[in-house]
């Protein structure tokens, strides 16, 4: 499976000539997503920022809430997560568990408050986590460090941080890495993964989003 990150929130996971799109976003954020395609685009909620499917080319299904999906031979359950306080009503996050190749990712949208014990069940084992690891409109980076430590994915991919042109205000990434113990992390383009290919203990990945 190639992932690559098209920035913010949005990623593209692709399997053959299969790909599915999470949380695409428009030209109004400031960063070019281009017009990826798909067969299928997960929408967590529906702020601009995070559900301009009307972007994403191939006809794809639209995922926008809870539910059990199956299309090609890739499974989706959307998961809702609980509200945070304060959170207005239009703001129900779905996180999503993806299950293609053999793998399971795990898009937690903008999850606002820590996850409960079912929805941990229900999420895990996973073996991929896109996190938001920018700490506003989002849990706190405290928060997101222990949903890491509850969900023990094998590899997290930190999104809806700061980046350059960015058109929303969010904390950088060095606030995360750094409550992470970690330091010196290079981007990388893309990330190729495999069932096999898993690392034996938890491993993050910075990926340079592909503007």
């Amino acid at each position: 499976m190639e992932i690559t990150w098209l920035g913010h929130s949005c990623f593209r996971l692709r399997t053959g000539d299969l790909a599915i799109i999470t949380d695409p976003f428009p030209p109004s954020l400031g960063l070019p997503m281009g017009e990826p395609q798909a067969v299928a685009v997960t929408v967590s909620h529906d702020h601009p920022n995070h559900s301009h499917w009307q972007a994403v080319k191939g006809d794809p299904r639209v995922l926008r809430g809870p539910g059990e999906y199956e299309l090609s031979g890739i499974y989706i359950t959307g998961i809702m997560t609980p509200a945070g306080e304060g959170d207005p009503e239009r703001k129900r996050n779905t996180a999503y568990l993806i299950e293609m190749e053999n793998l399971k990712l795990c898009h937690l949208g903008d999850v606002s408050s820590p996850l409960s014990t079912r929805q941990v069940e229900e999420l895990t084992p996973l073996d991929v986590l896109f996190l938001p690891a920018g700490g506003i409109c989002t849990v706190e980076i405290p928060r997101a460090v222990e949903m890491v430590q509850r969900l023990s994915p094998k590899v997290v991919v930190p999104m809806h941080y700061s980046l350059p042109g960015l058109g929303t205000a969010l904390s950088p990434l060095d606030g995360f890495l750094k409550e992470m113990g970690l330091k010196d992390l290079e981007p990388q383009p893309r990330l190729n993964i495999t069932a096999t290919s898993l690392p034996a203990e938890l491993r993050v990945v910075i990926l340079a989003p592909r503007s």
